[in-house]
């Protein structure tokens, strides 16, 4: 009679139990990299667990263990720490897991050893596994997204307050108006956010090996890449071993054209129509961004989430149109117009249509923007907080490279033509773009990881928040006084983001519920 081939289990620990530090109930005491005790015929992806059917690395390769103690990383920047949330229709639920391997040994329970020990068949086994809430492990995933979510926006917003207080200085100050120049510059500065992550993560790990280390970060990014393009947390075996090069690279291409457009209609526009008109229409991206989200992203369609955005866009509309004096606004792609002459003393009759059109499509585009990054270049729900960080700042120096790479090109067309000639700022005005673009990069990599931990339109109303802030601050700092106008729409759109925030948690914990209902049908169906 034949044997089933079960797990190996430790001399002292017959019912293995995984513990409290364990990054997920399936996840299996056996490294990749260990040898199987069968011997070459046998490899570790033998084994029923969907979490080693992920990657199935070979044995004699150098892919990182999966056991939490080889990673070297804190524990949410683990490989998969964030997967114990995941969704339960991914979990084998047909019983596959409880086959024998050997056919002949159906409905055996239990085998003899050569030592003449008993072992419990798997199915025992199996019943450990449930002693930990997957919903419970869920709302722990949750929290913490939501609260580096949360410390990110508060950078964010910081940043983009310098952004817009230094640009405005060297564009209407300094005299260096240079519109396409800014936005290369500025974009091309995104190619940091990589290595300043790398280091920081460096730091954090400092006695790690540097070849452990950056071998199991280069393990991260790839696999992470992988579940980008399949949009599935559990790879197949076709796409473990699927290089996903080629498509990151047609990714930020795309995805890095469409913001170049989006922001490049900001400095073809501030000279054609009024900063009322600039900062009310680009700002309605967030309307667009939950407009793009219903088709793209599957989101359904809420009311409450309706009337937050709409509210956002009123608050916004206060602020530009409120005062005869229109407002400081900043543009994402660095550029800012200030408070100038009033609205009616501009020479806007023939050219305001025109650049009221142009920011308008640059608004429809950067909404659009923002959904395409999540839809096509953010990895899918249920990974890991740590994970979404590390690979938002990567996929943001991609798109800083490319635009260096690249998008220099017309910097010579418009010089050459005569449109924008191309020169070197000078004195301040170098060490003030130096602060603006660095302020810009911080705020670009802070939003990205903000939208990939949470939402496009939540991402979208949050950044409307600046102009609320860079008021205050002129306020702070310059002495400009707050008109009536800035303090209730700036209000406004801060109720209007408490609204959103609240619209979102209400439909998380509605899909939570969803999911703790069928994980209990699906229980007791297995247990029938």
């Amino acid at each position: 009679m034949t044997t089933p081939i079960l797990p190996p289990q430790g001399p002292s620990e017959p019912n293995y139990t995984p513990s409290s530090g364990d990054a997920s109930p399936h996840r299996s005491t056996l490294s990749p990299g260990h040898p199987s005790p069968l011997g070459s015929k046998v490899s570790t992806a033998s084994f029923s667990s969907p979490f080693l059917r992920r990657s199935s690395p070979d044995a004699n390769s150098h892919a990182p263990s999966w056991t939490k103690s080889d990673s070297g990383l804190d524990p949410e920047l683990d490989d998969d720490e964030g997967m114990s949330g995941r969704p339960p229709a991914r979990r084998p639920d047909d019983g596959s897991s409880q086959v024998p391997l050997l056919k002949d040994e159906r409905g055996r329970r239990s085998y003899d050893s050569p030592n003449g020990s008993t072992r419990p068949a798997l199915a025992v086994r199996r019943s450990t596994f449930r002693n930990r809430s997957p919903d419970l492990e869920s709302a722990s995933t949750m929290r913490k997204k939501y609260v580096y979510a949360a410390l990110f926006l508060g950078v964010c917003l910081v940043a983009f307050t310098v952004q817009t207080e230094t640009a405005v200085h060297i564009q209407h100050d300094l005299g260096w108006d240079k519109a396409y120049c800014m936005l290369y510059v500025t974009h091309g500065s995104w190619s940091l956010l990589w290595p300043v992550m790398l280091l920081i993560l460096r730091i954090k790990n400092w006695n790690k090996p540097w070849q452990a280390f950056w071998r199991r970060h280069v393990y991260i990014l790839r696999s992470t890449a992988q579940m980008v393009e399949s949009q599935n947390l559990y790879l197949t075996t076709r796409d473990a071993q699927k290089s996903p090069v080629p498509y990151m690279l047609r990714t930020t291409a795309i995805v890095t054209l469409t913001l170049t457009i989006a922001g490049g209609s900001w400095y073809v526009a501030v000279n054609l129509t009024s900063a009322s008109d600039l900062t009310a229409i680009y700002n309605c991206s967030a309307f667009f961004a939950y407009v793009f989200s219903i088709p793209l992203l599957k989101e359904k369609f809420r009311a409450d989430k309706v009337f937050s955005v709409i509210v956002a866009v009123v608050g916004v509309l206060i602020v530009a149109y409120g005062d005869s004096s229109p407002s400081k606004k900043g543009g994402t792609s660095g550029g800012a117009v200030s408070r100038g002459t009033p609205d009616s003393e501009k020479s806007e009759t023939d050219y305001r249509l025109i650049g009221n059109i142009i920011i308008g499509l640059g608004s429809v585009l950067y909404g659009f923007y923002e959904v395409l990054y999540k839809w096509v270049a953010c990895p899918p729900e249920g990974t890991s907080a740590g994970r979404g960080i590390i690979f938002a700042n990567t996929f943001g120096s991609l798109i800083g490279c490319f635009t260096l790479l690249v998008l220099w090109i017309p910097l010579v067309v418009l010089h050459y033509t005569g449109i924008e000639t191309f020169e070197f700022p000078r004195g301040r005005a170098a060490w003030m773009l130096l602060i603006s673009v660095l302020a810009n990069a911080t705020f670009s990599g802070t939003f990205l990881t903000l939208i990939s931990l949470t939402s496009p339109v939540l991402s979208s109303v949050a950044a409307l928040l600046t102009i609320f802030l860079v008021a205050i601050v002129d306020w702070l700092v310059k002495g400009e006084p707050l008109s009536s106008a800035a303090i209730v729409g700036g209000l406004v759109i801060i109720a209007a983001f408490l609204l959103l925030s609240w619209s979102t948690y209400r439909e998380v914990q509605e899909e939570r519920r969803k999911r703790l209902e069928i994980q209990v049908v699906e229980s007791d169906t297995e247990d029938q």
